[in-house]
């Protein structure tokens, strides 16, 4: 059976649950795993990071150290040289991917949300932010951008077709809200990004934070009745297309909504 190391890098990966959910991965897809936690100080990276190319067969990316990654590879797949950052790496090749962008679009294809020909608000410009306006500027909807740091949101707007900056938000009428902002976890907890007379305007909140549960976004969505999506599901699908790099897989999409059913049932 095949058995391969592997880790999660960043500033702080001290409450990840990528070890259990790759674990879990592997134990479905049939191989072998050792996967730690690697905590690394940003002045540290550099020095820190050839020791792990040496010890692991490949290794998940996340903050601050996405784009950081990006000089020490060989080559950069598919929607990294799109987003401009990596979440993955394959040791072997010293190759960088990025499956965020693909986790979001199976979160919303399971999650019965389709966003062709629909107007969508995207809250947050970061690198969480880059992966989603992509994917739903391609899936066919017209994406509005707002970010406190609007120069972040101009950048988008500048890069990508289908999408447009906001400078304000106001109360109006979208689809769907979209929270990539990182508001209502950690610091922020009990937050909500946008007020209730906005939320209730749409007709679907989904929340990429996935720790609390329900966001406080979320909390007012449901209240008014509104759909809603957590993003455990997107941090469940990336890993699994992370885990076919990782193992040589053919990726499958009935084969992760199966995988996710089983692993909540597990939770």
């Amino acid at each position: 059976m095949k058995q391969l190391k592997l880790a999660v890098i960043g500033k702080d990966v001290s409450k990840s649950g990528s070890p259990s959910i790759h674990g879990f991965i592997a134990e479905k897809l049939g191989y072998k795993v050792e996967y730690d936690k690697i905590s690394i100080p940003e002045d540290r990276f550099d020095p820190t990071i050839c020791r792990i190319f040496d010890k692991y067969d490949g290794f998940n990316v996340t903050i601050p150290f996405k784009l950081s990654i990006i000089k020490y590879l060989d080559k950069i797949m598919g929607d990294a040289k799109v987003f401009g950052a990596v979440n993955t790496v394959s040791v072997k090749d010293k190759a960088g991917y990025n499956t965020d962008g693909l986790g979001f679009t199976l979160m919303l294809k399971c999650g019965g949300v389709d966003v062709n020909d629909k107007i969508v608000l995207l809250i947050g410009a970061g690198g969480a932010g880059r992966s989603v306006a992509k994917k739903l500027s391609d899936s066919g909807a017209s994406v509005f951008v707002y970010d406190k740091n609007i120069d972040k949101a101009y950048a988008l707007e500048r890069e990508f077709k289908g999408i447009k900056a906001l400078e304000n938000l106001q109360n109006t009428p979208y689809y769907a809200l979209i929270n990539a902002s990182g508001v209502g976890m950690h610091r922020t907890e009990g937050q909500s990004p946008v007020g209730e007379e906005l939320i209730s305007l749409c007709e679907v909140a989904i929340d990429l934070i996935y720790e609390p549960e329900v966001s406080k976004f979320l909390e007012i969505a449901e209240s008014l009745g509104k759909k809603t999506l957590n993003g455990r599901a997107m941090l469940f699908y990336q890993a699994y297309y992370a885990a076919c790099i990782f193992a040589d897989i053919e990726t499958d999409e009935t084969t992760a909504k199966k995988l996710f059913t089983e692993y909540l049932e597990e939770l």
